[in-house]
């Protein structure tokens, strides 16, 4: 059995007075895809800020390939493998493609089970952007920024990848490109969450499935398990 890559135990967190997770729990295998659902507002994008150490819990632990990291900065949290590609892609739009990648590239880690990952890795995989490594990042297309938003977390030569709705806003060709992407990181060795707001799309490509509903975990499963069993999720996603 796949070992854990991450975990959330009971996790509770807070943006003030407001409690937005309650006791939030799933594990992420190493070389797995986990795919992270729920309707707007149901707390994806903070347990993303959580594992990140952008919003501190006020409870609970987040373990890292084994060790507690639930004190640490995001920028300790990012040293020692994880790397976000956020939603809305937050690229740095006054630089060129080049040097969005050079500001996050980081040595890779020693105990990483998949290849390095650099200029000539990343522009293998996406070469647009090597076409495109001298253009200023605000004048790419929408599929190129999220290509260039990838690139970057992979630049950090991450252990684990989180990502924050990816699809959002592209075309559908290009999702389908990212997807593939995404697809092909997992077969590297790469440990995956996946927020998407498209159930279908992570039934697709996921391994293990955990649904959020105002901010408590409400499924939690493998891909396999769900489908078999026929569990309708409509409730708990919003769609009818």
């Amino acid at each position: 059995m796949a070992s854990e890559a991450l975990t959330l135990d009971r996790v509770d967190a807070h943006y003030g007075d407001s409690h937005v997770l309650h006791g939030v729990s799933f594990a992420l295998g190493e070389a797995r895809l986990l795919g992270l659902l729920g309707r707007n507002g149901a707390g994806k994008t903070t347990c993303m800020n959580v594992i990140m150490g952008i919003l501190r819990p006020r409870g609970g632990a987040i373990t890292l390939f084994g060790r507690d990291i639930s004190a640490l900065a995001t920028e300790d949290i990012a040293a020692r493998g994880i790397a976000l590609v956020p939603q809305g892609r937050r690229i740095f739009r006054s630089l060129s493609v080049h040097e969005n990648l050079l500001v996050a590239a980081r040595r890779p880690r020693a105990e990483g089970n998949h290849p390095p990952w650099g200029f000539e890795t990343v522009y293998a995989a996406f070469p647009r952007l090597k076409e495109r490594q001298r253009h200023v990042a605000a004048y790419l297309s929408g599929g190129e920024q999220q290509m260039l938003a990838i690139g970057r977390a992979l630049m950090a030569n991450p252990r684990v990848l989180l990502m924050d709705e990816p699809s959002e806003g592209l075309a559908p060709q290009i999702v389908a490109e990212v997807m593939a992407t995404i697809r092909r990181l997992k077969a590297q060795g790469l440990s995956i969450v996946l927020v998407e707001q498209n159930p279908k799309l992570v039934f697709e490509i996921a391994d293990d499935i955990v649904v959020l509903n105002s901010g408590r975990v409400v499924v939690s499963d493998t891909t396999a398990a769900l489908r078999e069993s026929g569990v309708d999720l409509h409730q708990h996603l919003g769609i009818y």
